[in-house]
């Protein structure tokens, strides 16, 4: 019997036929989508579900999918789907993190245009019958300074596009090294340069914890007076009210928004005001846009469904059925060792060396570089998976060389069946960490910063890192205990040369004021709290 989808969200008539043309019986009933209660009740006789944003894939849902594998989204943002719920039912999620790339990036460019000539309104204007020709006086782009926040695909396309129009382009991205700034033709500044001296500011740039407000009243009000600012990535990566403060006294010349803190937006603080250019969500809104995420999922989720290839997944590596049982716990170690880098470094990384040894070296190490590579860059992009973390990798001019070792770890990592060690070279310096499967099937950290030692993975975690002296681990305890965070285990390890460090396992996330009162503590050369998703 051939695998049965259902497509619940509106999708063309095109991507259903390839679902027919590669022999999947294809159910499109767009109406679900919007009607919880009866996709409920049919989606257990579904092998897979095609969705856009309509359908809210809830843990509630796929109680009920007893028959899914596998969930295809039909554009980037995956905020509608409970994407741990459906990996604990063994069910992959995957999207098409590059379909609408060129198509927001565009938009962004609209919008830049549309701000320095007062376009909307202008147009307003003269529909009502008023020949307001002296009203718009508007700037030109030409020979103005962009500063793009966040260099990766979609910015680097913007960053192409400004440089046609004959501007001058500075970029923001503490992931950008100055190899791909060169290959960009962008010059790398620090966020405090970009904001003084930019004429027109766009944002390019996921929303997570490090980028939430990241234009706050205190940034915006060092931006360069009469500077001119575009968002089409995020909503909530600036503070609204302050830039709206800012409009109405002239410190900012203009701003567009495609994006807002909360969605739909039907009101706020910018709404009214004379040089501002709103429009609702419109960056991937192009009939090109929407037709190729559309056909990228039916082809993915098509393949499979017959083959078994994953493309795009966000839960799932992209490895053979034969290959995922064997490698599946190594595939965990190395997301887990990109996870720990990611989380620690906070500059440039220039290259990877990622060195696999004894039974590992055996592997698909292709797939295991995905995996780290995956963690690596989650941190701070919070989209990637395996299959875009690599291509955001070299984006950001980081080069990857993969060593395999046929004999185990020796004194590069313990003496191990096998092992996977990274490092990472930064602006200032290198940070190293490996680890290993054990027979239960758990991956273990097996060595930081050259120093040896025996550490479980654990969702929470806190890393510190100190002189080797008397009382430093006691006072720690004694901290946390006063900060009213409860340590679950902890593990230590310490080199001849005097450093040491811990692992301590936390129950829940340790707050920022904790890990800040540990800074502040001055007995620690680095506190660094973890979060691993198991």
């Amino acid at each position: 019997m051939p695998p049965k989808v259902l497509v619940s969200d509106a999708l063309s008539e095109t991507a259903v036929q390839i679902f027919r043309d590669r022999g999947v019986d294809v159910d499109y009933r767009p109406e679900m989508g919007k009607d919880p209660a009866a996709l409920a009740a049919i989606i257990g006789d579904y092998d897979g579900l095609a969705i856009r944003s309509a359908t809210r894939v809830t843990p509630e849902l796929l109680e009920k999918a007893g028959r899914l594998k596998v969930i295809g989204r039909a554009g980037i943002g995956v905020d509608n789907v409970d994407i741990s719920a459906a990996s604990r039912r063994g069910i992959i999620v995957m999207n098409t993190p590059f379909g609408n790339s060129v198509t927001t990036a565009e938009h962004a460019i609209a919008l830049m245009f549309a701000v320095a000539r007062q376009l909307p309104e202008a147009s307003a204007s003269t529909h009502a019958g008023r020949w307001e020709k002296n009203r718009f006086m508007g700037v030109e782009l030409t020979a103005k300074t962009l500063g793009l926040i966040g260099a990766g695909n979609i910015g680097s396309i913007v960053a192409d596009r400004a440089q046609g129009l004959h501007m001058k382009v500075m970029a923001y991205d503490p992931f950008l090294s100055q190899e791909r700034a060169l290959e960009l033709g962008v010059r790398k500044v620090e966020l405090d340069e970009l904001l003084e001296h930019a004429d027109f500011i766009t944002l390019h740039v996921p929303l997570t914890d490090k980028t939430r407000n990241l234009l706050s009243r205190e940034n915006l009000l060092r931006t360069k007076p009469g500077v001119r600012i575009i968002n089409a990535a995020r909503g909530g990566l600036l503070d609204e009210e302050a830039l709206a403060e800012l409009l109405r006294s002239g410190h900012v010349a203009g701003a567009a928004l495609d994006v807002f803190a909360q969605e739909p937006a039907t009101q706020s603080p910018l709404f009214g005001l004379p040089n501002v250019v709103v429009t609702p969500h419109l960056g991937a809104a192009t009939t090109e846009a929407q037709e190729n995420v559309a056909l990228q999922v039916a082809e993915q989720m098509s393949d499979y469904l017959l083959s078994g290839a994953v493309h795009n997944a966000l839960n799932m590596p992209a490895v053979t059925a034969e290959e995922a049982a064997r490698m599946g716990p190594w595939i965990h170690l190395a997301r887990h060792l990109g996870a720990f880098v990611g989380q620690m470094v906070e500059e440039p990384m220039t290259s990877l060396n990622i060195t696999y040894g004894g039974a590992a070296a055996g592997m698909n190490t292709g797939a295991l570089n995905a995996a780290l590579i995956s963690g690596l860059m989650k941190p701070s992009n919070p989209d990637a998976n395996m299959v875009s973390a690599p291509l955001m990798a070299r984006e950001k001019g980081i080069q990857v060389a993969t060593t395999t070792q046929d004999q185990s770890g020796g004194q590069q990592a313990g003496n191990f069946g096998g092992f996977i060690r990274l490092d990472v070279t930064t602006e200032s310096g290198e940070r190293s960490v490996a680890g290993t499967v054990f027979s239960d099937g758990k991956p273990r950290f097996i060595q930081i910063r050259g120093i040896n030692l025996d550490a479980e993975v654990g969702e929470h975690m806190l890393y510190t890192r100190n002189r080797d002296v008397p009382g430093v681990i006691g006072s720690l305890g004694t901290a946390l205990g006063d900060l009213g965070v409860n340590i679950a285990n902890f593990t230590l390890g310490r080199s001849a040369q005097g450093d040491a460090i811990a692992i301590i396992y936390l129950d829940e996330p340790l707050p920022a004021a904790a890990a800040q009162a540990l800074r502040d503590s001055g007995k620690f050369i680095q506190v660094r709290p973890l979060h691993f998703e198991l």
